[in-house]
């Protein structure tokens, strides 16, 4: 599906919109400031408002819609699932938990998958494997474990992951924050190597950091830590949350240095947009280390969850939605850089379809350009003030995503 520049009305200031903004803001807490559109309907690249206003979806609900809006393979799975049952809690087994585990596993080229909801929840289960792992493998002693972390990182909101972020609009007022993590500039391997002692139990990184503004680091930084952690016995892991699952151009963000992690954090696009589904998944003897009732979850691993993320895993078999992410990837980046060329824009960055976009302060913030995007019909979100991020759905047209980048274009004119 597409449209011209026609088809997607200006701003959207009508009362419907308006009303319903308006009662969203007296009855949610304001942890958000979303773009003031209330969206009705979507399918594949496309959203539609209340209005009737279309627009292009160039965030892909942050890397959660890598197969589109709507795509009928997955709502087909999920109503199908929906019709037979859709919750049994852990305490009984259901006849897709254990294909969903073993063909996960096999995509990961490990052995074990231990599943969850969110991918705060799965960040939250990586930290417990580690620390269970470094005391019952590694031999730590009993509350030393140590985790580096990397600058600037985003692996959720929660109130242990809050502790070891440098955000501090994250951080502030959530205190006390959680010891046992180190947090050292990303890309540096020279600090890394410096921060793990005989107690650190884990490296957690994100191979391309998301919310920093799409940041990709140094060429052989991620197999610079996948030979550090091997040489002094730490687990790697890492947070594919956003980079995974085909929006690089490759399965895994860290295939692109042909680096396999000790552990993988999955979530977002392994529900396809439909459901909540999240993961972290190693060998036997990382994931080994829990007995019943240490970790839990209730609907993680729902037979829901695993009929649609079954379907995902399908879909990435074949390796479409990779070679679309290469593909489109390269055309949006040499788009991109001929913006730099320019003055409007400073620096662009990422890999496959994903791209962070810093704005020139004279063209104004990346809120602003967002908002003007939008009252062109193309959503995009801003962040760190100039950066806008771009992750378009993976099935989006070559047409469309010419048309968006036009917009942005002329936004810029």
């Amino acid at each position: 599906m597409s449209t011209t520049p026609a088809a997607s009305a200006s701003s959207p200031s009508s009362s419907a919109t308006e009303e319903l903004i308006a009662s969203a803001e007296s009855h949610s807490a304001h942890n958000y400031h979303p773009l003031p559109i209330v969206v009705a309907s979507a399918e594949g690249a496309w959203m539609t408002d209340v209005e009737g206003r279309r627009y292009l979806d160039m965030l892909a609900g942050y890397s959660a819609l890598n197969f589109g809006h709507g795509n009928r393979r997955l709502i087909d799975a999920a109503k199908a699932q929906l019709d037979r049952v859709t919750l049994t809690s852990r305490a009984f087994h259901h006849d897709r938990f254990a294909e969903f585990c073993t063909r996960l596993a096999e995509l990961c080229g490990k052995e074990m998958v231990l599943p969850m909801n969110t991918g705060a929840e799965a960040v939250e289960t990586a930290v417990k494997t580690a620390r269970k792992w470094g005391y019952r493998v590694k031999g730590v002693p009993d509350g030393q474990a140590k985790i580096v972390v990397a600058a600037d990182n985003f692996h959720g909101r929660t109130t242990t992951i809050v502790s070891f972020s440098t955000d501090e609009e994250a951080r502030a007022d959530f205190g006390p924050y959680t010891p046992g993590f180190e947090i050292v500039p990303y890309g540096d391997l020279g600090a890394m190597r410096a921060a793990i002692t005989d107690n650190t139990v884990a490296v957690l990184i994100e191979p391309i950091q998301g919310e920093a503004g799409v940041l990709v680091p140094p060429p052989g930084y991620l197999a610079g830590v996948r030979e550090l952690t091997r040489e002094r016995g730490v687990l790697f892991m890492a947070d594919e949350i956003q980079s995974g699952l085909g929006r690089t151009g490759r399965t895994f963000a860290c295939e692109h240095e042909g680096v396999v992690p000790d552990v993988y954090v999955l979530g977002k696009a392994l529900g396809g947009g439909v459901v909540p589904v999240s993961a972290v998944v190693a060998d036997t003897d990382v994931l080994g280390v829990f007995k019943p009732g240490e970790h839990g979850s209730t609907f993680g691993g729902n037979p829901l969850a695993c009929a649609v993320a079954l379907e995902v895993i399908d879909m990435l078999s074949t390796g479409e939605f990779q070679q679309r992410a290469t593909e489109l990837g390269e055309h949006l980046h040499a788009e991109l850089r001929l913006l730099t060329g320019t003055g409007k824009v400073t620096e662009v960055r990422g890999r496959g379809l994903w791209a962070g976009v810093d704005i020139a302060p004279s063209y104004g913030t990346g809120r602003e350009i967002s908002e003007k995007l939008m009252e062109r019909g193309v959503l995009v979100k801003d962040t760190h003030g100039a950066t806008i991020r771009i992750a378009p759905p993976l099935v989006i047209s070559k047409e469309d995503l010419d048309w968006g980048l036009d917009q942005l274009r002329d936004v810029l004119s």
